[in-house]
């Protein structure tokens, strides 16, 4: 075998949990590690782990993120009250990825993965439609109460002199919920200028959607940074490219999204960021099959899995069963972070091994062998469905032969 390929600087590797913890270790024993010197800052962001440290640990990656500029991600569990239980929790952390993008601010680009034999389930769509979500703020940083019956919310603006301003949110007759939600101008700036700089280098047209008729304030502040950042410094660069950048109501976007051919990139803000990617992923074939990065005004990038855990099948190689689950996303949150080490510290090598690696993924897939998931989605009439390693096998020899 030739001499693997040497990395300088460390990735940030961020483990996680249940299948995609033992799929991460698969992906890395037999496609990374027997050719790449591979170099990681590993930080455990399993849940016990999480729990343990008291939730530190994921502050700690972030933060090494920062410091070393490119990391990757495995899914993490973010526990609700069964979660608790079951793994008997101290507490109901909060999302790991909500905590880490918090800290790095930014936005993450979710593009899906195509290939051959896997057919958009709207039929319109010919190319990939790119989310961009906003990753700071909204209800991922939210504070929420309970209210009891006779109760008064307000909301309350104490100004750096003391003053107070106070709207009635609601008087409550009957017991409730309420919930406050916040962003800054900042990080909505840079939200915007990460869209444009994405859009410039993908040479795509770009739309942006919240529901400022309804958040007058609230969403009307994301629609002005943003034509306002555009008019300012972008205008006259997207009419150079051929590109375009247009506003509208978020239910107008669905629809004209619904009706388009794709290849644009769609901006919304965090949640609905969520939602959408979650149903563009599943309309192109499933969220296995997105790719997901974080790219922070720090010029800092955080590649993940856009998908969950995969409960189901950890339960059952628990039992010592077989299982197939679609690794793509996984890895290919590990091929675009070593593309992009390999970019920033100047190493060509690196970064056409991940390209290689990527090109074999989607070859082995449309050669005919794949996993479960996939082959009960695609087209192709002769289909070979084998378990996770024997398809990253598969991969790997497909690779040697490019």
């Amino acid at each position: 075998m030739a001499e693997k390929i040497r990395m300088r600087t460390p990735l940030v590797e961020m483990d996680g949990d249940e299948m995609t913890r033992v799929i991460w270790k698969q992906i890395k024993d037999i496609l990374l590690e027997p050719y790449i010197d591979l170099k990681t800052e590993y930080y455990d962001l399993g849940l016990k782990h999480r729990d343990e440290t008291e939730d530190r640990v994921t502050v700690e990656a972030a933060q090494a993120i920062e410091k070393f500029g490119v990391g990757v991600k495995c899914a993490t569990i973010t526990p609700n009250a069964d979660r608790v239980k079951e793994y008997e929790l101290n507490q109901m952390w909060k999302s790991p990825n909500g905590t880490i993008r918090a800290i790095l601010d930014g936005t993450v680009f979710r593009t899906p993965i195509l290939v051959k034999g896997i057919t958009p389930l709207v039929p319109a769509w010919k190319k990939p439609i790119t989310v961009a979500r906003h990753a700071y703020g909204d209800v991922y940083r939210n504070v929420e109460m309970a209210a009891a019956a006779g109760s008064k919310a307000e909301l309350v603006i104490t100004d750096a002199a003391g003053n107070e301003e106070r709207m009635t949110i609601h008087e409550f007759q009957s017991s409730g919920i309420v919930q406050g939600i916040h962003n800054l101008d900042e990080s909505i700036s840079n939200f915007a200028h990460s869209c444009f700089r994405f859009a410039l280098g993908e040479k795509k047209d770009i739309w942006f959607s919240t529901k400022d008729t309804i958040s007058k304030t609230y969403d009307h502040r994301f629609k002005d940074i943003f034509q306002e950042i555009f008019q300012k410094d972008y205008e006259e660069k997207f009419k150079k490219a051929g590109i375009t950048y247009f506003y509208t109501l978020i239910d107008d976007a669905v629809a004209r999204v619904i009706r388009s051919e794709g290849g644009f990139i769609w901006a919304c803000k965090n949640y609905d960021g969520d939602v959408m990617s979650d149903l563009v992923a599943t309309a192109f074939g499933s969220l296995a099959m997105m790719t997901s990065v974080l790219v922070s005004p720090k010029g800092v990038y955080e590649y993940e899995a856009a998908h969950g855990t995969v409960q189901r099948h950890y339960y059952r190689h628990l039992k010592g069963e077989k299982t197939s689950t679609n690794p793509l996303a996984t890895l290919f949150a590990w091929t675009g972070a070593l593309k992009k080490r390999g970019e920033l510290d100047g190493i060509s090598e690196l970064s056409d091994f991940a390209e290689k690696l990527e090109l074999a993924s989607i070859r082995t897939v449309e050669s005919g062998t794949m996993t479960g998931d996939l082959s009960g989605i695609s087209t192709l009439q002769k289909k070979k469905t084998v378990d996770t390693e024997t398809f990253l096998d598969a991969v790997r020899r497909t690779m040697d032969q490019l």
